[in-house]
């Protein structure tokens, strides 16, 4: 039997998710950028309601392309409101074109997103159960949080940051009984790192 992390629990899609994306090591712009939105939409609910809407989300925003979402108006905004395949939160909405177009100065001054992003990643953790379990937020993401709000990102508190970095493999989060801790360690080992 396959052991995992106890979060995966038995969803299929989720854990899918878990086995596949979960922890593994980022560099593609468009899907960092994907996934520090979602984590912003996730906020009070289930990663799982999120997971369950990214198909839609990925659709309506453009599959998260950096420049075209930053050239979404008004009119795009009202038109996914109405959408009820995506988490319909105005707020939320608006910080993800927001984003966008910070996610653009970010690449003229860095070279790509990935390459600000992974400044932030912290040394090799522990298995999180040799940590007393795992951290809603961590010194590392409170310092991309606040480096991030400093230059007008929106919805990127540190507990937000923090579940976008376990994701995006900036960490390995998984339990050392988990088999994907040792996929991820070797992934991230053998990363070339952007920038």
């Amino acid at each position: 039997m396959i052991e995992r992390c106890a979060w995966a629990g038995e969803d299929a899609e989720n854990v899918r998710y878990h086995d596949e994306e979960w922890g593994r090591p980022v560099t593609d712009d468009n899907r960092l950028f994907e996934k520090l939105c979602l984590e912003g939409f996730q906020s009070g609910l289930s990663w799982l309601t999120v997971l369950k809407k990214r198909p839609q989300f990925r659709k309506q925003f453009k599959n998260f392309d950096i420049p075209k979402v930053a050239r979404m108006t008004e009119a795009d905004i009202e038109r996914l409101l109405q959408d009820p395949g995506i988490i319909r939160h105005r707020g939320k909405i608006v910080s993800t074109i927001n984003n966008a177009n910070r996610a653009l100065e970010l690449q003229n001054e860095f070279g790509s997103l990935a390459a600000y992003i992974w400044r932030f990643e912290p040394d090799e953790m522990a298995a999180p159960e040799k940590r007393g379990g795992i951290e809603s937020e961590t010194e590392a993401s409170r310092a991309l949080s606040k480096d991030l709000r400093k230059r007008g990102w929106t919805f990127v508190g540190p507990t937000t940051v923090y579940a976008f970095m376990q994701a995006m493999g900036l960490v390995n989060d998984h339990y050392s009984r988990c088999f994907a801790r040792a996929e991820c360690a070797h992934e991230r080992k053998t990363l070339k790192r952007p920038g």
